[in-house]
């Protein structure tokens, strides 16, 4: 039987909407923005962009390259690239990431799906008991689950779709949707009485908050942000052609993502100081604190209904990515239609979040490292699986294919931007160096601190 051509992206938009649109997720919008506010605000937004520059990107380019060079999801990746070895390890835990990932990622943009829906109905009222409504939310059983299954059924049924008939599509639908409702809630969040506080905060550095921690934080947010050791890249590099320059779509992908990032912020802090909450509230500052925020300000139901589904968008571009990898490797490795693979990955990845879910209510007294199970989830792949898979991909790719090689094909064809003895450089010493401090970093604060 002749064997399937490879699905590729209908145009280079295509591939960077789809691209931004993994990068572009609650990391963006919700996880930045109460970093950046624990971390001391302006000092952490520049540090961050720095990581992002010097480590962020040449990673990122790199996933790609693989991916492209190979034409394959990233097992065979890194079977093509290092025949008859262990490499491919690499590629399965990337792989794995992804899928644990997703699986309590979808928990809690099934969360915000859900508030979405609470703003509409009017749940935003002054004086509201906000921390109990979260609670409230979260600690039940059956309601949260089925939120999280009806964000799975969403997923999956884009991914069953295609690459260009569902991912692509989609992407160059919702992104520009929410780059939409973005800016009218930063001119909400502009607009109010007292959001001057808010924007010192954010752009007027500090640097005597600054520590080790800041730039640990820094760059833990660009891995997570940029999707980097999830597999996703990679995949997403594999539908690409030879005729479009990595490094060019790259930046590109990076400007969308800071940009939606940056603005995520001008959008919360001023609404947040004007209405004197705390900007370091943590996780709670999207579900307790910014409902509150919107309560207190007119049409306030109105842009909190705007900005949960801002949210909510956001969460969808990155679970389509998510799930692509395991499919793509049930398609190309074990040859499975894609609906079929879709479907069976997306209900396995659902089962997986169940406990997650579970750990706020019948499952609360269980715990890792002082943590419940949807942040047992989280810190595992987060400061564990995703800095080794990053620290193993630039070592195969400084040391096993071969910067050089890496370098070639990421200046074909050439870009505005060559990469040459630099990135060789970054590759083979500075990122895997500047990851492990990450990942001991991150260890050493969970489990001693």
């Amino acid at each position: 039987m002749a064997k399937k051509s490879r699905e590729q992206w209908g145009s280079k938009i295509g591939f960077i909407l789809a691209a931004a649109g993994s990068t572009v997720g609650l990391g963006n919008i919700w996880r930045f923005s109460y970093v950046a506010g624990n971390e001391g605000g302006a000092a952490f937004v520049l540090i961050y962009l720095g990581v992002i520059f010097f480590f962020g990107y040449p990673l990122l380019c790199t996933e790609i390259a693989i991916g492209r060079t190979t034409q394959k999801n990233p097992v065979g990746a890194f079977k093509a690239l290092a025949p008859n070895s262990p490499w491919w390890l690499v590629g399965a835990l990337s792989v794995l990431t992804s899928f644990f990932i997703l699986s309590y990622y979808s928990v809690i943009a099934g969360w915000s799906l859900s508030y979405t829906f609470k703003a509409l109905l009017g749940a935003f009222t002054p004086g509201a008991d906000f921390a109990g409504l979260f609670v409230g939310h979260i600690s039940q059983i059956w309601e949260p689950i089925i939120w999280h299954a009806v964000f799975m059924l969403i997923t999956l049924t884009i991914i069953g779709a295609g690459v260009v008939n569902g991912i692509q599509r989609v992407s160059k639908v919702l992104m520009p949707l929410l780059f939409i409702l973005l800016i009218l809630l930063v001119v909400r969040g502009l607009t109010l009485d007292g959001a001057g506080a808010g924007i010192d905060f954010y752009l007027s550095p500090d640097f005597s908050k600054v520590d080790g921690g800041t730039f640990s934080a820094a760059l833990g947010q660009a891995f997570y942000t940029l999707s980097l050791g999830m597999a996703i890249m990679i995949t997403y590099g594999s539908y690409l052609n030879k005729e479009d320059n990595i490094g060019d779509s790259s930046r590109m992908v990076i400007g969308l993502d800071t940009m939606v990032a940056i603005l995520a912020g001008l959008a919360i802090f001023p609404a947040v100081f004007a209405f004197g909450f705390e900007p370091n509230s943590g996780p709670g500052l999207a579900f307790i604190t910014l409902p509150a925020v919107f309560a207190s300000m007119p049409l306030g139901a109105f842009f909190g209904f705007l900005f949960f589904l801002l949210l909510s968008i956001a969460a969808l571009t990155s679970t389509i990515s998510l799930l692509e990898p395991s499919v793509s490797y049930l398609i190309d490795e074990k040859g499975w239609e894609r609906k079929t693979a879709s479907l069976v990955v997306g209900t396995a990845i659902f089962l997986v979040g169940i406990p997650a879910s579970l750990g706020y209510s019948v499952l609360s007294d269980v715990s890792f490292l002082g943590l419940d199970l949807l942040d047992s989830y989280d810190f595992i792949t987060n400061a564990v699986f995703l800095p080794i898979g990053g620290l193993l991909t630039s070592i195969f790719a400084g040391y096993v294919w071969g910067s050089k090689n890496a370098a070639q094909e990421l200046n074909t064809p050439p870009g505005k931007f060559a990469f040459g003895k630099w990135y060789e450089m970054l590759l083979k010493y500075i990122i895997p160096a500047a990851i492990l401090v990450v990942l001991f970093v991150g260890l050493y604060a969970q489990i001693v601190g």
